[in-house]
């Protein structure tokens, strides 16, 4: 199995707002960069488009490490929340209707296939793949929004 590193990073304007993501993929010493816009969305969503879109770009399965910034995407796994949310008919501990319910469920389809290992980076910080990441999300939410 082909091991993979995906960097993502999800960025909004005004939250809720015109987003971008970025991605950083890396296989050997290979680096590919991604990134995409959304029109009206948040910060949240980004961060889990950022993993989503990062996933569809890989051709068969691989052992992927994703690092992330996002407590809220990360959590979901590393916490277990996502499965509680599966057994809790998708609603949180406040019996509340999860969020971004739609992107969770794409999440989990296009990580299947794949070993994953969450890791969790500090954001803006010192880790190099992770701040080019922002800086190709907020590069889409700046092109898109020029007058």
């Amino acid at each position: 199995m082909k091991k993979v590193e995906l960097y993502t990073d999800g960025a909004c304007s005004y939250n809720p707002g015109p987003g971008g993501y970025g991605i950083v993929l890396v296989y050997k010493n290979t680096k590919k960069e991604f990134s995409g816009f959304c029109e009206n969305t948040t910060n949240n969503r980004m961060e889990i488009t950022a993993v989503i879109e990062g996933f569809k770009l890989l051709k068969e399965p691989c052992d992927v490490t994703v690092y992330s910034d996002s407590a809220y995407t990360l959590n979901a796994f590393l916490l277990g929340w996502i499965d509680n949310w599966k057994e809790n008919n998708w609603k949180t501990a406040n019996k509340k209707p999860v969020l971004n319910l739609d992107l969770w469920q794409e999440l989990l389809e296009v990580i299947k296939p794949h070993k994953v290992t969450w890791v969790k980076v500090k954001g803006h910080a010192d880790n190099e793949l992770n701040n080019r990441c922002d800086a190709l999300a907020r590069k889409e939410i700046e092109t898109h929004t020029q007058k």
